[in-house]
């Protein structure tokens, strides 16, 4: 009995593909974290059926520093999706690391401190993107336009449920 548990661990870190295994949430390209979130660079990107130019062009993102979300790495293609699950593979140089979310909820308020009764700086529409600034479990400082405030996480798209930032 002992044997054949030690050979089914064996098997579930041998046999399973990658994405199965617990321990294997990084990238294999570049040991970040799988999924992350990053931002599209460039005023537009191509996104493709597969990992490299031969692959056919399904669709064009159009928004810069648009939130995307990575799920998988090979070699310099990343496989993104946006807030609506829509993606394919880009080529890394069209993706940054700086951070940014879209406001999901119409009319989002931007608060001077992150409470809930705190006094409103602005409101943010559905669909502005703005940059992400530091977030603690429930609240994230963002900014867009020239207006800055704290909003709740839940109302963003672009940053993780458990996502600390300082």
């Amino acid at each position: 009995m002992r044997n054949w548990a030690i050979a089914l661990s064996v098997c579930l870190a041998a046999c399973l593909p990658q994405s199965v295994v617990a321990d294997e949430d990084r990238g294999s390209v570049t040991n970040l974290p799988i999924p992350r979130f990053v931002s599209l660079k460039a005023p537009e990107g191509n996104v493709r059926r597969g990992p490299s130019l031969s692959h056919r062009i399904d669709w064009v993102f159009q928004r810069s520093a648009m939130p995307l979300q990575i799920t998988d790495e090979f070699g310099h293609w990343r496989r993104v999706q946006d807030q609506e699950g829509v993606g394919g593979w880009m080529h890394y140089s069209l993706l940054s690391g700086a951070r940014t979310v879209i406001i999901k909820e119409d009319m989002t308020a931007l608060l001077m401190k992150p409470e809930k009764d705190a006094p409103v700086n602005a409101r943010a529409e559905a669909g502005v993107i703005a940059r992400l600034g530091s977030c603690s479990r429930d609240w994230c400082r963002i900014s867009a336009d020239g207006h800055r405030g704290w909003a709740p996480k839940t109302a963003l798209w672009g940053v993780m449920p458990d996502e600390i930032r300082e």
